[in-house]
């Protein structure tokens, strides 16, 4: 059976509700690795801490805050996620992507997600920017393993149009307008903490993967699962294991979020401006 029934999940929504009032959040975003600060640019912030709400999990990765910003960003009502859950922090897939239903409860019929990931495409760079088109999550349990809480959705989900199509024009659009460069590409799941092996990703590279990461698959699936459109961008914040011939390093990934600030927020930004 499901790790949490759906009244648990319309006790964590209750709890934010009275914190936040009447305000109702349309766009959820889950920031990842050192890419939090577009959560402190949110205007008129109400900061929830997530020990704060009922059946919330606690962020402990480096780089994430570990609390929901409500408020407005470029006139769109936002919930942000500074920090977002693990497998690999001992989570299950479902507390994992557990705050994408509360937020879908709260009102949020879109999702941006953001990572940051290593390159598999050798023709591309660290420091680009990478629109997601689509994700391998192969071998790993799903979030939506074990009862089916229809209140959500489906017992057996479409998954053809997890990143929705119209939403990744939008991303093109400000893209080009904003002259940044934009790689368009398959983000493939693995659960980490350790860094994907060089035969790990030669394997990613057959099967179709241009960037590899420990997150956003389980969060995309779930917010597919209760009707949401997801937009989802990846930084790439270093070259794959095999690639260059130098160990990987998590400050090499925060590093690479802090030299890409400028860039990838004026691009989540220009989105939100089109939604």
């Amino acid at each position: 059976m499901s790790q949490y029934s759906f009244a648990q999940y319309q006790e964590s929504a209750d709890a934010i509700r009275a914190k936040i009032g009447d305000f109702q959040p349309k766009v959820a975003m889950i920031l990842g690795s050192g890419l939090g600060f577009l959560g402190d640019e949110v205007e008129h912030p109400i900061a929830v801490p997530y020990a704060q709400i009922p059946h919330f999990k606690v962020s402990t990765a480096p780089g994430h805050k570990g609390q929901l910003v409500f408020g407005t960003l470029e006139g769109q009502a936002v919930a942000v996620m500074q920090g977002r859950m693990h497998h690999y922090e001992g989570y299950s897939y479902e507390e994992v992507s557990y705050a994408v239903r509360v937020l879908r409860l709260l009102g949020c019929d879109t999702l941006v997600v953001t990572n940051a990931a290593g390159c598999v495409n050798r023709e591309w760079s660290a420091g680009d920017l990478m629109l997601i088109t689509d994700h391998i999550k192969i071998f790993m349990e799903s979030p939506l393993r074990g009862e089916n809480l229809p209140q959500f959705g489906p017992r057996f989900p479409d998954a053809s149009h997890l990143y929705t199509p119209a939403l990744r024009e939008v991303a093109r659009q400000a893209a080009a307008e904003l002259s940044i460069p934009l790689r368009e590409g398959v983000y493939m799941y693995f659960p980490g903490p350790q860094y994907e092996t060089p035969a790990e990703v030669r394997f990613a590279r057959v099967a179709g993967a241009d960037a590899v990461g420990m997150s956003t698959a389980p969060e995309v699936i779930t917010a597919g699962h209760c009707g949401m459109q997801v937009l989802g961008f990846t930084l790439l914040s270093n070259m794959a294991a095999g690639i260059l011939d130098q160990p990987l390093s998590e400050q090499e990934v925060l590093d690479a979020a802090e030299a890409a600030r400028e860039k990838f927020s004026g691009l989540v930004r220009a989105c939100l401006r089109r939604l």
